[in-house]
């Protein structure tokens, strides 16, 4: 008898965990247009509560440890909002606007470019690469103007400008000074039964996302201000805007860089054609940032426990993307590594189980090798006869 309360008591915590899931995923769609300030502070607590600990130890008290950190970050974002944001918003918007020069630009060179030395074969296929990629370039042309005047839009639509200057700070700071409290009471939650393996997993849910978030996170921004260097001492036109934002794209793996390198080779080809050295200065500012992210910090930031499978991360940021919008790309990251580390759990549960090994009892698939070998001798024993 109670092996079946057993299975009833596992079976209804599943279910209880489904519900939990469904209403979360419930609220997230409901909220999503206001949760925007509340996903930020909570990030922002998350990622600076390690800098508060450091602090703590150093003889500061939590409140103090908490006012330091979020006046030196508001300081610096301040900074970077009356220095730099204005800089990137200009070229930004004019880069929008001179889009379709580029375009065609990089047309009429590809039309122009000589093949009559090449073989016929050769001329003729790459005539058709020419012709193709032309449409390409005009159906590309519209297709990144839309998307983003889309996300200009949605951006005002969903981010309330003031809510998210002022709130964010605001819910930053008392989650960060409650943070350890907070742990401390969701751990008081846990039924006593099952504390060793939940903090377990929470340890390791912590570990990869603090590996990615603070990680690649870091490697972002430092690849970023490289490329942005980079690419101005190159004199490249909207070198800072480029490299700013394929540093910070470059968390999409594989596909971040390339559009960045793509945009930076494009915008060099029709600026600097036909004096090519710029072109391969702009290929080398690249070609070292990858080097320097694959040997240096890849290695030394995120490290090789983050578990994080690049095609798992690209599913989890456009699903959620486009379920819940920018706040579903916050939470992406973090419900990818937490759904991976469940998944990891599960797994290495079942490879310890007796199911895996072959020892399980009262399967209903299971089959009895002396009622297998019996029927089977009663089966001679009918065919002799």
């Amino acid at each position: 008898m109670q092996p079946h309360v057993s299975g009833m008591s596992l079976r209804r915590q599943v279910f209880f965990w489904i519900g939990v899931l469904a209403v979360f995923v419930l609220f997230l769609m409901v909220f999503s247009s206001i949760l925007l300030p509340f996903v930020a502070g909570m990030a922002l607590a998350y990622f600076l509560d390690p800098v508060a600990d450091w602090l703590e130890r150093r003889g500061l008290n939590r409140l103090m440890a908490t006012v330091v950190i979020l006046v030196s970050f508001v300081l610096i974002f301040a900074l970077s909002l009356i220095i730099i944001i204005p800089l990137i918003a200009a070229q930004a918007s004019e880069f929008i606007t001179r889009i379709p020069q580029y375009i065609s630009s990089l047309q009429q060179l590809i039309a122009g470019a000589d093949t009559n030395l090449l073989p016929d074969w050769v001329s003729s296929q790459i005539d058709a690469v020419k012709e193709n990629f032309s449409k390409l370039l005009t159906e590309g042309a519209g297709f990144i103007g839309t998307l983003l005047t889309q996300i200009w839009n949605s951006g005002k639509s969903l981010v309330d400008v003031v809510s998210l200057l002022v709130v964010t700070p605001v819910v930053a700071f008392y989650l960060l000074l409650d943070w350890d409290r907070m742990i401390d009471k969701v751990d008081s939650w846990i039924p006593r039964d099952y504390v060793h393996t939940v903090r377990q997993i929470a340890r390791d849910m912590d570990k990869t996302i603090a590996g990615f978030v603070r990680g690649q996170g870091s490697l972002c921004i430092i690849l970023g201000v490289y490329y942005a260097v980079g690419l101005s001492l190159v004199g490249l036109n909207f070198g800072l805007l480029i490299g700013l934002f394929s540093g910070l794209i470059s968390f999409i793996p594989y596909i971040g860089s390339m559009v960045g390198l793509i945009l930076a080779v494009g915008v060099a080809i029709v600026q600097f054609w036909p004096d090519y050295i710029y072109v391969f200065l702009t290929l080398a500012v690249f070609f070292s940032g990858q080097f320097i992210e694959g040997n240096i910090l890849q290695p030394k930031l995120v490290g090789k426990s983050v578990g994080l499978h690049p095609v798992w991360l690209m599913f989890a940021l456009f699903a959620f993307g486009a379920l819940f919008g920018f706040v579903g790309l916050l939470v992406a990251v973090p419900a990818a590594a937490a759904v991976g580390v469940l998944v990891r759990f599960a797994l290495s549960r079942y490879l310890e189980s007796d199911l895996y090994h072959g020892h399980a009892a009262n399967l209903p698939w299971e089959v009895n090798p002396g009622l297998e070998e019996k029927e089977t001798s009663s089966a001679k024993v009918d065919g002799q006869g």
